[in-house]
């Protein structure tokens, strides 16, 4: 409490949030791929089917014991009570499930075990299951794993320039206008993005990720992206027959509330690890892997890091090395971090605040004039 009873700001948290945000190097590293792997204990790259399957019969026992708990126990709850409960059983489950959703990620990284038709048995199962189309889902993801951080031809998330941007952004540029936007990206941000391609890559034609023959794929991938297809109607079936069975309200309640959850925890984390004021984008002169691998952000959400398999605070290591077990992630990325030195980034700020705070503060990206030209910045209005 300082003078006249006025609460202030912990220095070591002002420096902490100021570190944060200093811009990372952009020169080529002194350092190679070769050089960080070395520094990384061998175990660290080894998989393991027991462990893994650990993992999502963890998950999703979890996820049960609280499906059979609101589905025996809400409805004997007095009014008004269930109109309560049923919103924090929503959000808890979908935490679990945004868990279960990482699991099929690391099966599409070929994180899983050392068996590809094993990894992308089980990815598809559990994809489907959350309405992602996993094989759609595998290589467009793995694209944007070869090309982070390039303005041209990385996939999710790609920055605008500033004669990019549409007219109206300038008018969303106030809270009132930032909270629609984070609401609808939140919402409607991942079923719009796999529809339409809104936020990805620009490409010649119409591209999406339920077409086998649209331009994300290539002539060997269609086939499998047919079989996502096919998980994702035969889901689509079971919920209708549910539906008919038990009621639209128990099926948005049980179901499809979690599954907002899930998506929208899927796309803030995202953004945030790749939406950050510090962080660089590059064009075609100046980009290479490893500046756009190590062009993110490891982000702190609480408890929920491990909720998520730590892919919210190791996401820096998993771009290096996207085979690597989250299991043992939070290892390599300490293993890392005395190699990298300031090119590792992570930023403590809560995330709710992130949220707000990059979307002010990154809507498009520029040069600086005294940098290298190829090398781009967040800017805002």
């Amino acid at each position: 409490m300082g003078a006249g009873g006025r609460m202030s700001v912990p220095l070591a948290a002002k420096n902490s949030e100021i570190d944060s945000l200093k811009r990372v190097p952009y020169s080529k590293p002194p350092f190679t791929l070769s050089q960080i792997k070395k520094a990384i204990p061998p175990h660290c790259f080894k998989r393991s089917v027991v462990h893994s399957f650990f993992y999502v019969v963890y998950d999703l026992t979890i996820a049960f014991i609280f499906y059979y708990i609101v589905t025996n126990y809400i409805p004997q709850l007095p009014h008004p009570l269930p109109y309560l409960a049923w919103p924090i059983y929503g959000f808890i489950q979908g935490c679990v499930l945004t868990g279960v959703w990482v699991i099929a990620l690391e099966c599409g990284h070929h994180a899983f075990s050392d068996y590809q038709w094993l990894d992308d048995t089980v990815g598809l199962i559990l994809h489907s299951s959350l309405l992602v189309p996993y094989f759609s889902w595998k290589y467009s993801h793995r694209r944007h794993h070869s090309n982070t951080g390039s303005l041209e031809r990385d996939e999710v998330f790609v920055p605008k320039q500033k004669s990019s941007i549409r007219w109206y952004s300038k008018y969303l540029n106030n809270p009132l206008g930032r909270f629609l936007t984070l609401t609808i990206t939140l919402t409607l941000g991942w079923p719009l993005y796999l529809l339409f391609n809104v936020s990805g890559r620009p490409y010649d034609r119409f591209a999406c990720h339920f077409d086998p023959y649209g331009p994300i794929y290539s002539d060997r991938e269609r086939l499998q992206i047919y079989i996502s297809d096919t998980g994702i109607l035969a889901v689509c079936y079971g919920l209708y027959r549910l539906t008919m069975v038990k009621g639209l309200a128990w099926v948005v309640c049980v179901y499809g509330v979690p599954l907002l959850v899930v998506n929208g925890f899927l796309v803030l984390i995202t953004f945030l690890q790749h939406t950050h004021p510090s962080l660089p984008h590059y064009d075609s002169s100046e980009w290479d892997w490893l500046r756009g691998a190590l062009a993110t952000v490891d982000r702190d959400y609480g408890v929920l890091n491990k909720v998520f398999h730590n892919i919210t605070d190791t996401h820096v290591a998993h771009h290096l090395f996207s085979t690597m077990p989250h299991y043992h992630a939070m290892e390599a990325t300490k293993a890392i971090k005395p190699i990298l030195g300031d090119y590792y980034q992570f930023d403590g700020t809560p995330v709710y605040k992130a949220m707000f705070r990059e979307t002010k503060e990154c809507v498009f990206v520029e040069p600086d004039e005294s940098d290298e030209k190829g090398v781009f910045w967040y800017k805002k209005f």
